[in-house]
C-alpha cells in the first residue's frame, strides 16, 4: 500500500472545509471550526458575537452564555456536498446567584452562564489504493472540537467570558493529533437594545503532527498553528417590527478582513425568518460572498418549548449548497 496517501488525505480533508477561498486562512488548520455553528447562526451570516437574544451558543462569544433565558439544548445536522459531514451539539444554562433589593427594585446579585458544545466534521468515501492503483478500501477522516464556555455579567452593562476548546483530528490509521486553545470575549450593553462585542478566538490552538509511527525513521514532526481571529460586533433589537440586526468585522493574523451581517425577524409568536451575508472579503472584492436564509418555528408544550431550525447557505464552486436542520429544546 502506498502510504503517501497520507499527504493526499490531509489535502482533501483540509481543502474541503476551506470554504473554497484560496487565501491564507482557507488552508490554515481548523477550517471546519470557522464555518459557523447551527442553523440560527449560519442563517444570520454568522454575525452573532453581539446577539444576546434567543438561543445562545458560546461558540460565537463566550460572554453570551450569561444572557441565556432558562436552559437551551440544540443539535444540528448539515447536508453538504463532496461526502463531507458537519454536525453540532450544544447546551447552555444561566445561573442567578442571590438577589439585591434597592430603590430600583429587586434584581439578581450576580448572573453567570455556562455553554458546552461539540462540532463534528469529516470526509468519507475517500478511496484507498495501492501502488498499482487497485482499490483497497474506503477510508474517512474525523475532526472535532469540544468547547466549554463560562460567562459572568459583572453589571447590567458588562459581561465577560472565556471558552476552553479541545480539538481531536483523526487523519489516517496511526496519524492523529490534538490541540487545546481558548477564546475570550466581552459584551457591553449600551441599553436593552444596543450591544457591542469584542472577542479573540483560537488563542494557543495548534496541531502537532508526528508520523514516525507510520513512516519510522522517515517520519516528521510538524506544528500547524491556527489563525487567531479578532472580532468586533454590533447588534440592535428593534421593538416594532421585532427585528434583530447584527454586523461583525473579523480580522486575523492570516491577513484576512471579513465583514458579515445578518437579521432575524420575529413575524409572529414562535416563528422567525432570518438572512445574512458571510465572508465579505474587504481585501479582495472578487471573492464571492456566502448569502444565507433560514427560519425557526417554536411550539410550547407545557413547560417545554420545542423548536425546529433550518438554514440555507450558498457555497460557491461546490456542486450543491449547504442545508442545515436543527432541533431546539428550551426548558
Amino acid at each position: 500500500m502506498n502510504k503517501n496517501i497520507l499527504i493526499l488525505l490531509f489535502i482533501i480533508s483540509s481543502s474541503l472545509f476551506a470554504q473554497t477561498e484560496m487565501s491564507n486562512i482557507a488552508i490554515a488548520p481548523g477550517a471546519f471550526s470557522r464555518m459557523g455553528f447551527g442553523a440560527r447562526g449560519m442563517g444570520m451570516g454568522n454575525a452573532m458575537s453581539a446577539v444576546t437574544d434567543g438561543n445562545i451558543v458560546s461558540y460565537y462569544n463566550p460572554a453570551l452564555a450569561a444572557f441565556q433565558e432558562g436552559n437551551s439544548f440544540q443539535t444540528s445536522y448539515s447536508f453538504l456536498s463532496l461526502d463531507r459531514s458537519l454536525n453540532f451539539l450544544n447546551f447552555t444554562k444561566k445561573f442567578n446567584f442571590g438577589t439585591i433589593t434597592d430603590a430600583n427594585g429587586t434584581r439578581p446579585r450576580s448572573i453567570a452562564g455556562v455553554s458546552v458544545g461539540i462540532i463534528n466534521s469529516g470526509v468519507s468515501g475517500i478511496q484507498e489504493r495501492d501502488n498499482q492503483g487497485n482499490l483497497i478500501s474506503e477510508i474517512s477522516t474525523s475532526e472535532n472540537q469540544f468547547f466549554l464556555g463560562l460567562s459572568n455579567r459583572f453589571s447590567s452593562k458588562l459581561a465577560i467570558g472565556i471558552s476552553f476548546k479541545f480539538y481531536y483530528y483523526s487523519l489516517y490509521e496511526e496519524v492523529s493529533t490534538t490541540a487545546f486553545g481558548f477564546d475570550i470575549g466581552a459584551i457591553y450593553s449600551f441599553n436593552e437594545n444596543l450591544s457591542l462585542s469584542v472577542m479573540l478566538s483560537d488563542i494557543n490552538s495548534k496541531y502537532k503532527w508526528d508520523t514516525s509511527d507510520l513512516y519510522g525513521s522517515e517520519g516528521l514532526s510538524t506544528t500547524d498553528r491556527f489563525p487567531i481571529l479578532k472580532k468586533v460586533g454590533l447588534s440592535y433589537r428593534f421593538e416594532e417590527p421585532r427585528i434583530i440586526a447584527a454586523v461583525e468585522l473579523e480580522n486575523s493574523n492570516a491577513q484576512t478582513n471579513y465583514l458579515r451581517c445578518g437579521a432575524e425577524y420575529n413575524i409572529f409568536e414562535g416563528f422567525y425568518l432570518r438572512g445574512g451575508i458571510d465572508k465579505f472579503d474587504l481585501n479582495n472584492f472578487d471573492f464571492p460572498v456566502r448569502p444565507s436564509l433560514g427560519f425557526s418555528y417554536f411550539y410550547t408544550l407545557n413547560s417545554l418549548v420545542i423548536g425546529v431550525d433550518y438554514a440555507f447557505v450558498s457555497e460557491p464552486y461546490s456542486s450543491s449548497d449547504q442545508h442545515i436542520i436543527g432541533i431546539i429544546l428550551n426548558f
